[in-house]
């Protein structure tokens, strides 16, 4: 067995995502470890989460920059310093520039609530409620520096009910985000996803194939 994803986490607000991959990695059903948990917001649930499992956690708030470029940077640095390889945006709610993904090039994924590329942005539940589509669901993805619009690792599907209210299609739509971005990690944590070097394709060789 290779040695676990030396991963860093960025968050923003209560941390359901980063919940599902702290109890994935303590249920040894993700074979990484959470080296830090950084927030640029004070005070969220997040940050609870992290401490209970454990986890360095520390705050860089955006508003003390005077950019993004220099926000980025403490973040690398900080994240380099905590000795992170591969991270993972949960729930956070900034666009990363160059100054970051440069550092981290092919090695940050994101979750994001549509089988993009459909409804990229904020609200992505409610644009495919109100779109009156069949079927939407959930994207993990490599980060790149458009928004939502990097490489696509793997989607889940969620049906959309008629019953359905936007509220109950985005708690359906989060409990595949848990389980999609826990298998995303452990596939890049078993080296069983490769970038197509020129390509935005993405090879993925699921367990025990390939």
């Amino acid at each position: 067995m290779t040695e676990p994803l030396a991963l860093g986490v960025l968050v923003s607000g209560s941390g359901s995502n980063l919940q599902a991959i702290l109890d994935a990695i303590a249920d040894q059903r993700l074979h990484a470890e959470c080296k830090v948990v950084i927030s640029n917001r004070p005070g969220v649930q997040a940050l609870s989460r992290a401490q209970l499992a454990h986890v360095p956690t520390q705050v860089i708030d955006h508003k003390g920059f005077a950019n993004r470029e220099e926000f980025d940077g403490q973040l690398v640095r900080s994240l380099r310093a905590h000795g992170v390889e591969w991270v993972a945006l949960a729930g956070f709610m900034r666009v990363l520039t160059p100054v970051f993904l440069d550092a981290f090039a092919d090695h940050v994924v994101n979750i994001h609530p549509s089988l993009l590329p459909a409804f990229p942005g904020v609200d992505a539940q409610a644009q495919a409620f109100s779109y009156g589509v069949q079927v939407t669901g959930c994207t993990v993805h490599f980060v790149d520096v458009g928004v939502d619009s990097g490489p696509i690792i793997l989607q889940k599907t969620v049906p959309v009910l008629a019953a359905d209210t936007k509220e109950s299609l985005g708690h359906r739509i989060l409990e595949q985000e848990h389980l999609a971005f826990v298998q995303a990690l452990e596939l890049i944590a078993r080296g069983q996803v490769k970038r197509q070097h020129g390509s935005r394709r993405v090879q993925v060789t699921e367990p025990g194939k390939g």
